[in-house]
């Protein structure tokens, strides 16, 4: 199995994206590209080549969703796990579509730092087994 090392990082709130980079870069040991709107996940996924893509449900243009829909002819999102993350208390979009769009495992903000790399590990891992 091979490990996760690349990560498509797209959050819109700066302390989040700073705290979330940090966790993944110095904690986990990934390389991580944060991009700050989905304009700039749809420019630069590609090139980056993700294992792995942590996504915020909110972004201000368009919706993580939506990116996904986007994302889907460019990234093979079968291959590549999809992790949403979200504030709400309820599933941003039908469970079906979730999972066709590669959504492998939604997690609820406030998350734990010193805990994301060890959980993206695991989705990975589960993943792969």
């Amino acid at each position: 199995m091979r490990p996760l090392l690349r990560i498509l990082h797209v959050e819109d709130v700066p302390s989040i994206q700073v705290v979330t980079r940090i966790a993944l870069e110095k904690l986990g040991g990934f390389k991580v590209l944060s991009c700050a709107s989905a304009q700039e996940a749809l420019r630069q996924a590609t090139g980056f080549k993700p294992d792995m893509i942590l996504l915020d449900v909110m972004l201000p243009e368009i919706s993580g969703i939506e990116l996904l829909r986007q994302l889907a002819p460019l990234i093979d999102l079968q291959q590549t796990p999809v992790v949403l993350l979200t504030g709400q208390s309820d599933d941003p979009a039908d469970p079906e579509e979730l999972q066709r769009l590669g959504v492998r495992k939604l997690l609820h903000k406030p998350f734990d730092p010193l805990q994301l790399a060890a959980k993206l590990n695991e989705i990975w891992n589960a993943e792969h087994e």
